[in-house]
């Protein structure tokens, strides 16, 4: 089954994501939980990167490489499709292996029960 990936629309959303569960390690920090009104069937996934990190061709590399990440997760772990998620990168993505980044991420939605 192909599933697609949703991302977040609403500021109620964002804010309402940003007061629940989260997990961090040096790549990225993930927000978590239940959003009410949200399809099961497709992954709900929004990926930002603040400003700070550089010019929009370095924040734009980041989101094509989460983009990229996840289209993998949702082939090869089992991700929760109840949850919604909200990643914000940090600038060390920038400066790191694609694989690395790509195995620390497995490990951290492994994690999220």
């Amino acid at each position: 089954m192909k599933s697609k990936i949703v991302a977040l629309s609403k500021n109620e959303e964002f804010k309402s994501l940003l007061k629940k569960k989260k997990i961090s390690n040096k790549f990225v920090t993930i927000f978590f939980g239940h959003l009410i009104k949200k399809d099961n069937k497709k992954l709900n996934i929004s990926f930002v990167t603040k400003k700070k990190i550089g010019n929009a061709i370095k924040r734009n590399k980041i989101k094509r490489r989460l983009r990229n990440i996840m289209n993998d997760a949702v082939k090869s772990i089992s991700l929760k499709y109840n949850y919604s998620y909200l990643v914000i990168a940090k600038p060390t993505m920038l400066n790191n292996d694609f694989k690395i980044i790509k195995d620390t991420l497995f490990q951290e939605f492994e994690k999220i029960k």
